[in-house]
């Protein structure tokens, strides 16, 4: 009996160690498969980093006014008679908008202008007179006086009459008529808006940090997004004073808009061009890479051997890339385009799409026919 026993346990040491044996072995196997496969190779999209014109600006919002706008009122009380402008009518300066019922005042001038002409005939007949000798100059300086005080009335008169109107003190575009035919009117009321849309004025706020960049005569461009600004101006003034609520400057510029696509009141992107700089490197920022150590870029380049040959230079193999992280100092940016100050250099490769998928000294294949990077080429403008 005991005999047995030994023989079966002897039988399960020997079932149970090769279970093991096996076990172990395979995971050996398996170790050394994956150990010795290499992952297949990554496809990326890459350029060749090379000096560039930069071109750097300051970018700002601004708000769109006429260089002449004003809201037209009345200056005396009355009843609106004719309304001589359309919407959106171009009028010339001078040219009447509304008229008010004048006839009272019309009445009067008649009056004092009657009166005035009878005192200046009395003024000539007095000095007629003086110069026979037969009055005294008293008599002469009385009729001056009261020829003076006819003109002044009538002349007050006339400027009474002349509120009736409401004239426009400028050239420009008409808008909405406000009143109406029969409306009684009182000094304030507005009857419209004229504005000059032919120049326009943008005005802006830049950091305070930008002060010393800005100069009257500074070219500026605008428009309704950054990528698209079609309009060209320049500074007309620049505020003293820091706003030491908001610690920004405020600033003022002239466009011209020959083609009305400019209304008052409108948003634009305002951006202030700054002398051009040369050779500087810059990449898209598709290629630069943001994460909790530092901003890096992939670097391509040929994979080595242990002898320090790049590999494939043997036989008819293509060269094998490889992807390296490397570290970069980024500086300004706009439209796409990062400046990089330290980290790469000119004629670097650098991986500009498929970054999501590499690993630092991943195998990869380049692929140029969608690009990002390609899509920025050239647009170098910079905050």
């Amino acid at each position: 009996m005991i005999k047995r026993f030994i023989i079966a346990i002897i039988l399960l040491a020997i079932v149970v160690g090769g279970i093991v044996g096996f076990n172990m072995f395979r995971d050996q196997a398996i170790e050394q498969f994956f150990a010795n496969m290499q992952a297949p190779p990554v496809t990326v999209s890459t350029m060749e980093v090379e000096p560039v014109t930069w071109n750097p600006g300051i970018m700002a919002i601004g708000t769109v006014g006429a260089s002449k706008g004003v809201d037209l009122t009345v200056e005396t009380t009355g009843v609106v008679r004719d309304i001589l402008f359309d919407a959106n009518q171009h009028v010339e300066k001078g040219t009447v908008l509304v008229q008010l019922d004048d006839d009272v005042q019309r009445a009067d001038l008649n009056s004092v202008e009657a009166q005035a002409a009878l005192d200046r005939q009395t003024l000539e007949r007095v000095q007629q007179l003086r110069e026979r000798g037969v009055n005294s100059q008293v008599s002469v300086t009385n009729a001056q006086a009261t020829a003076a005080v006819s003109a002044a009335l009538s002349t007050k008169a006339q400027a009474v009459l002349d509120q009736k109107q409401v004239k426009a003190p400028f050239s420009g575009t008409t808008g909405i008529p406000r009143v109406d035919p029969g409306q009684y009117v009182s000094p304030g009321t507005v009857i419209a808006t004229l504005q000059d849309l032919d120049t326009m004025r943008v005005d802006f706020t830049v950091p305070e940090q930008r002060f010393d960049d800005l100069e009257i005569g500074q070219n500026v461009v605008f428009g309704i997004t950054a990528d698209d600004m079609p309009f060209t101006g320049s500074i007309t003034g620049i505020d003293p004073k820091v706003d030491p609520v908001t610690r920004m400057v405020s600033v003022r510029a002239i466009i011209t808009n020959p083609d009305g696509k400019l209304n008052p009141g409108q948003f634009v992107q305002v951006r202030v061009k700054l002398p051009e700089e040369e050779n500087i490197l810059a990449i898209p920022q598709t290629a630069l890479i943001t994460s909790l150590y530092g901003d890096y870029v992939y670097r391509v380049s040929n994979a080595e051997d242990a002898d320090g040959d790049a590999a494939g230079a043997e036989g008819d193999a293509p060269a094998r890339l490889i992807a390296k992280q490397i570290f970069v100092k980024p500086g300004r940016r706009s439209r796409g385009w990062v400046e990089i100050a330290e980290g790469v250099s000119a004629g670097d490769t650098v991986v500009t799409a498929g970054q999501n998928r590499l690993s630092n000294g991943a195998t990869v294949t380049v692929d140029n026919a969608i690009n990002p990077g390609v899509v920025a080429t050239g647009n170098t403008d910079a905050e």
